[in-house]
């Protein structure tokens, strides 16, 4: 029982201390998460690009931990990594376009014109194709683009056939795939605008484009730029779609997964390449405050 008050005081005073001390609180919690993230991603990029500046025998394929940076002069010399680095961009970029097309109206019925009581139903059903696995998804889709498949069916009667194996696959694979991550931003953003502006909006004559460019897309642009966040990044770093439906097209995930066995310091400089290009996005991105939308 003597032990026992000690213990319980210094419990007290600790707790005392932390109440009156918000950001050490706030620090204590954060701790052990930001250690992880600082050991665990932090550390392993560190890692990536400091690999990157090795080198291989040619002979053994063992890497030799010699400083160069005959690496990234290749990137920059050789012209086929210059052109799957921008077709990889081209594709992310697509894909993103095309996701905000589809997921805006879709968006705008489930937020703005659907039955409040529907509402988390349809956001369930969004979220459904994300419980299946990535790889059943890519392998349906490979059977759906096949040839004679089910596109090819749906279309030859218009006299169309479908696009294939290729890049053009590939881009309706990821759009696909990543769909409901810009739909769910999106849908969030509308949800938050206030009824008052659109309302104000007609009151004072403007017709539907013009309550759409000065009101709405505005205040849900920032929501947009969330979700591109998602659709860019996934799509940029995807290799295992483009195996699937891609033929023959190769995008800078190919080729880094290609090199991991042969010359793992090139792969580790390819791979620096998507990084530093998500982070310039994140950069532009910041400017529209989507940072905090998500």
């Amino acid at each position: 029982m003597t032990t026992t008050a000690p213990a319980a005081g210094s419990v007290r005073r600790l707790a005392g201390t932390l109440h009156r001390r918000p950001r050490l609180q706030l620090s204590l919690l954060l701790s052990a998460p930001l250690a992880w993230l600082a050991l665990a991603y932090l550390g392993s990029l560190t890692v990536l690009f400091l690999s990157a500046f090795w080198t291989t025998d040619s002979f053994t394929s063992d890497v030799v931990k010699i400083w160069t940076t005959d690496n990234f002069t290749a990137l920059f010399t050789t012209g086929v990594y210059r052109q799957v680095a921008l077709r990889s961009i081209g594709v992310a970029l697509a894909v993103t376009a095309l996701c905000v097309l589809i997921a805006f109206p879709i968006a705008f019925y489930t937020a703005r014109i659907a039955n409040p009581k529907r509402r988390p139903l349809l956001v369930v059903a969004i979220l459904t194709p994300l419980w299946a696995s990535y790889l059943v998804k890519a392998y349906a889709w490979r059977l759906i683009l096949a040839q004679g498949g089910l596109l090819d069916w749906a279309l030859k009667p218009l006299g169309l056939e479908g696009p294939g194996y290729g890049l053009t696959a590939t881009v309706l694979v990821l759009t696909y795939l990543w769909l409901p991550y810009m739909i769910l931003p999106i849908h969030a953003g509308l949800e938050q605008l206030p009824d008052s502006l659109l309302d104000a909006s007609a009151d004072l004559g403007a017709r539907t484009g013009r309550t759409f460019r000065s009101v709405v897309l505005p205040m849900v642009l920032p929501s947009i730029a969330a979700g591109s966040v998602f659709t860019f990044s996934l799509s940029l770093g995807d290799y295992i779609a483009v195996q699937i439906v891609g033929g023959k097209t190769q995008l800078i995930g190919n080729l880094i997964y290609s090199n991991i066995t042969l010359d793992l310091p090139l792969a580790a400089a390819l791979g620096t390449v998507p990084v530093v290009i998500i982070v310039l996005y994140l950069l532009a991105v910041r400017r529209t405050g989507a940072l905090s939308s998500l």
